[in-house]
């Protein structure tokens, strides 16, 4: 007897019961979601999922809501709104370490050079960097792209996907000027300690999110 294979379908979802679906997707998501993972998810051509992508971020936008949808690490993610960070860490009730100035420096050299070695590093900072490096990693801020083709195969750094997301940034290519990367505000060190904070704990559904060689 032959065997019948049925590949059930989900219905067809209309406008108001699609922008539902994709807003739960987002919520239950632990990071951006890209947009062709979001379209094979609800069975919808990604034109129609991204129109209403584009109707949530004017909504939530709008209507002054504790998040907002933002569009990074190319996908789509909920993430609180910055200014209500401090409420967000009372909630967590945690102290993180602070990062130090050698750290934002590592991270600069690596975002703006990679891929790059622990040596290339150590000679552009003129110190040992191997303590920054790994603690770097351990944020998962940078992580191990590979290694060089060259006598000890000298391991490669680069940003990682968390790095993206921390700095709203879709893509490398929004990189702001290396002067505006360094100098770090005050307001953008404090972000920095709630991403801190954010990886210590259980990720919320709606809040700012490669895991290195440690």
């Amino acid at each position: 007897m032959r065997g019948v294979n049925c590949r059930c379908r989900m219905k067809i979802l209309d406008t108001a019961e699609l922008k539902a679906v994709i807003e739960a997707l987002l919520f239950a998501a632990p990071g951006p979601v890209r947009l062709e993972q979001l379209a094979l998810a609800v069975e919808a051509e990604p034109d129609r999922v991204k129109r209403q992508l584009d109707e949530l971020e004017k909504e939530y936008r709008h209507m002054q809501r504790g998040f907002v949808l933002a569009e990074l690490a190319d996908g789509y993610q909920l993430r609180t709104r910055p200014e209500h960070a401090e409420w967000v860490r009372r909630l967590h009730s945690s102290r993180p370490v602070r990062i130090s100035r050698a750290a934002l420096e590592t991270l600069a050299i690596v975002a703006y050079r990679q891929p790059v070695t622990r040596a290339d590093i150590e000679y552009l900072r003129g110190v040992d960097s191997g303590g920054v490096v790994k603690s770097l990693l351990d944020k998962r801020l940078v992580r191990i792209v590979g290694k060089m083709d060259a006598p000890g195969r000298p391991l490669l750094y680069g940003t990682s996907r968390e790095f993206l997301e921390f700095f709203g940034l879709r893509t490398l290519k929004d990189l702001p000027t290396l002067k505006e990367f360094t100098e770090l505000t005050r307001e953008s060190e404090s972000l920095l300690l709630d991403f801190e904070a954010g990886i210590e704990e259980e990720p919320s559904p709606v809040a700012p999110g490669e895991n290195g060689e440690g």
